[in-house]
């Protein structure tokens, strides 16, 4: 097989090849490799290469004939981050941790990777992401910047940035990653994909958590086809011993199955507007008025219309729970040994903000939680689905939201001389607090309502910029109901395809 008729296949469809003996794993293993190879100068993509565990899965898929999973024989790569590979460390983006879980890796995989594995995938090296998959773009001082294939010069969003990159560049057809704001969501907007983020409790975290960010993060995939992503769903869903709480019910067909069926006629509402009052680009703006009109001439009944959700409160809550989990990480980091100066500056300075958050307001915001539910389940009862833009502006250029030199300085001198409790005590953080959470957010202020609230919700590649940059659009599901969305994408997939639209970089091969 040549590279170029393994663009030509989906996750799906290469296993197919597998089972039926037209292609071995082996082959589509050097496949992968040589592509990743080619592209990992121009995208910095991939941090860990995991020769071993790709040679025992050979190994395992060549023993007794045909290889035996549903996925058999399928080149795969996983994020460097939760999925847990037993003797390797797990960097999180970040020098700190991976020079402690070099001293300290875990002993057992991930569940989500023991299913994967499980599943037959080929799983052969771990993907970029910024230090603890905390911001939108992934560019940790550990492993550099990751570049979006579709424009080398622009981010691959992030957190799942690397995984995103992989898939569009050509490397594997499908990767992990995981959504605690919009992780999946952002890079599969940024490079052209399709992601779908779980209903909270439907893949389990164990056994090194039992809940992400309090319930907020899920893992996932990105992909080319919403085939693909479904059986991946079927894959990994599904509760382990010990876990806090899972989906409150299985499907009642497989995803993979429930995808092939037409969707009923859908009440859709759709909003472009701002969650938080920032600016809109005309190109987000205009991503979401197409999809709307596609809907309408699939017959489904399209409004605008928003759920009645204060959005900067929301966004508040957010940064509030992540301002508290990084100054755990932190705390934990170097209780068993980590420096504290291999952290980035402003990790340092997220965590002393969250010194300076107290416990009582930390509980606060997540009672919120309860609230932005409800009020989006009351929405639900009219409308079966929410569509906005997935980002608020196309992929941004690399260092958009750098901090500059002065700006740095300061990060480092307040992470260190307690500047942050002394503007708590003097009541000057709260304004703090909503400034950056502001310019934090205002890239991507549409995803983290999915999170707190627990929905699925899924990012999905349907328009490109007038300079040929993909900019997907978000659709938000009710509790469990993941089905339904997928059942959307399809009909969305068929209506408007695109997994033949290649990005330059796999296209130079392809045509090569």
């Amino acid at each position: 097989m040549r590279h170029d008729e393994y663009l030509k296949h989906d996750a799906t469809a290469l296993a197919a090849l597998v089972r039926r003996g037209e292609v071995a794993p082996a082959e589509l293993l050097a496949l992968a490799r040589a592509q990743a190879a080619r592209v990992q100068p121009a995208t910095n993509a991939l941090v860990r290469e995991l020769p071993a565990l790709a040679d025992e899965q050979l190994a395992r898929l060549g023993a007794g004939g045909s290889p035996a999973g549903t996925l058999a024989g399928v080149p795969f790569l996983v994020k460097d981050s939760v999925l847990d590979v037993p003797g390797v460390p797990t960097s999180y983006g970040s020098r700190a941790l991976e020079r402690l879980t070099e001293r300290f890796p875990a002993a057992e995989p991930a569940a989500a990777l023991r299913r994967l594995l499980g599943a037959g995938l080929v799983v052969f090296g771990k993907t970029n992401l910024p230090e603890l998959g905390l911001k939108g773009v992934s560019d940790s001082r550990a492993f550099g910047r990751v570049a979006n294939p579709w424009d080398l010069a622009r981010t691959a969003g992030g957190s799942s940035g690397g995984s995103a990159a992989a898939v569009a560049a050509g490397v594997v057809p499908m990767a992990s990653g995981n959504d605690g704001g919009g992780s999946l969501r952002i890079p599969a907007a940024c490079c052209g994909l399709f992601a779908l983020k779980p209903s909270r409790g439907r893949i389990s975290n164990g056994p090194g958590f039992g809940e992400v960010w309090f319930g907020a993060c899920s893992e996932g995939v990105l992909s080319r086809s919403v085939r693909d992503s479904a059986l991946a769903l079927d894959l990994l869903a599904g509760g382990e011993p010990g876990d806090p709480f899972v989906a409150t019910a299985p499907p009642v067909v497989p995803f993979a199955d429930a995808a092939r069926r037409a969707p009923p006629r859908l009440r859709i509402a759709f909003t472009a507007a701002s969650p938080i009052g920032t600016e809109v680009d005309a190109e987000a703006r205009a991503a979401v008025q197409s999809a709307a009109k596609l809907l309408q001439s699939l017959g489904h009944e399209v409004e605008e219309a928003a759920p009645a959700i204060d959005g900067r409160a929301l966004a508040r809550s957010f940064t509030t729970i992540y301002f508290g989990q990084v100054l755990a990480t932190v705390r934990q980091a170097v209780a068993l040994g980590a420096r504290r100066d291999d952290f980035e500056p402003l990790t340092l300075l997220t965590a002393e903000i969250g010194r300076g958050t107290d416990a009582g307001a930390l509980t606060a915001e997540l009672l919120a939680w309860n609230g932005y539910a409800r009020a989006l389940a009351v929405f639900q009862q009219r409308y079966d689905v929410l569509l906005t833009p997935t980002l608020a502006m196309p992929p941004q250029r690399h260092g958009a939201g750098d901090a500059t030199p002065l700006a740095e300085w300061f990060r480092c001198l307040a992470a260190r001389v307690g500047l942050v409790r002394w503007l708590a005590r003097v009541g000057l953080l709260e304004g703090t607090i909503e400034q950056l959470t502001r310019d934090n957010m205002a890239p991507v202020p549409f995803t983290q309502l999915a999170n707190l609230t627990g929905v699925p919700a899924m990012s999905v590649p349907l328009h490109w910029t007038a300079g040929g940059l993909p900019l997907g659009v978000q659709f938000v599901g009710r509790m469990g109901d993941e089905a339904l969305l997928l059942q959307l994408a399809s009909q969305l997939e068929a209506a408007a395809p695109w997994f033949d639209r290649l990005s330059p970089l796999a296209s130079e091969v392809r045509s090569g």
